[in-house]
């Protein structure tokens, strides 16, 4: 028997928690104006969990009831740890529908971690679930970015669409690859749309960036496994790339995505170039999400 909801207890704990989060710890913006209230404001925590403003006030002013499927969006906007998403199901009065196992975390299949090592000159990565970047091999790395270096839960190859400067800029016809990919995740959304990891990613990114607000609205789709990318890095100039993407065959949702030259190509040889400077790091890192 679930017990009886307490909303405005559940407003109080949503503002106290709120009022503990800066906008750094959860990948928003900062800027140099003074914010009047401490920690999150109302609309940024509306937006992390995808419901709409009105909806998040009346939570917190206790005038209506939360659904399961906002607690659980909630739990992960406000970084809630395991005791304190029991708290919040418990004043929801829906301790019963608590989701009680997490999600596996993703591990990259042994062959395609295999087949990475052995593309030395040929950028690859291998992404999972909400284009997570789970693996990448030293080509990957002389290409777009020192991957190590990003945090764990910032790996995904959107979120660095959008928010690495070394990535966007690397990306010539930026706009139309950065679409692509919006509506390459809204299609995994249609497919798994109670995923609360995929819900604070398109809270975060609508929140940072008004194109990918205006693209996700769009709700535009995209399933395309090959195109062609066009690229300026500051070292070898100018790259013309084919990208194909091979999806494993175990319904993981894994994908392993290549970027190869046309042979004897100006670009081919540009990418040797740059991939010979970097053959001796070390190839692949994997990544549990």
């Amino acid at each position: 028997m679930e017990p009886t909801p307490d909303p405005r207890a559940l407003g109080a704990f949503l503002r106290a928690r709120r009022a503990q989060l800066s906008p750094q710890q959860c990948g928003l913006p900062t800027t140099d104006s003074p914010r009047r209230v401490t920690g999150l404001r109302r609309e940024e925590v509306a937006t992390l969990a995808t419901i709409s403003v009105d909806y998040y006030t009346r939570l917190e002013q206790g005038r209506v009831r939360a659904s399961t499927p906002v607690l659980t969006t909630l739990a992960r906007a406000l970084r809630l740890n395991e005791d304190e998403e029991r708290y919040l199901y418990e004043l929801a009065g829906r301790t019963d529908e608590r989701p009680q196992h997490r999600r596996p975390a993703q591990q990259i299949r042994p062959a395609m971690r295999r087949l990475l090592d052995q593309l030395t000159h040929t950028p690859a990565l291998a992404l999972g679930k909400r284009l997570d970047i789970l693996a990448w091999n030293s080509a990957a790395t002389a290409l777009y970015t020192d991957f190590a270096t990003v945090p764990d839960h910032h790996r995904n190859y959107l979120r660095l669409m959008f928010t690495n400067p070394a990535v966007r800029e690397l990306h010539t016809q930026w706009a139309h690859d950065a679409r692509d990919a919006v509506a390459a995740l809204r299609m995994e959304a249609a497919a798994d749309p109670t995923d609360p990891e995929l819900t604070l990613l398109v809270g975060e990114l609508s929140v940072r960036d008004a194109d990918f607000r205006t693209w996700w609205a769009e709700h535009r789709v995209n399933s395309a496994t090959y195109g062609t990318k066009h690229y300026h890095h500051p070292l070898v100039g100018d790259l013309t790339l084919d990208c194909d993407t091979w999806a494993a065959g175990d319904n993981s949702g894994q994908r392993l995505m290549i970027l190869t030259a046309e042979p004897h190509s100006p670009s081919h040889d540009a990418l040797r170039i740059l991939t010979s400077w970097t053959a001796q790091t070390p190839s692949t890192k994997d990544l549990k999400r």
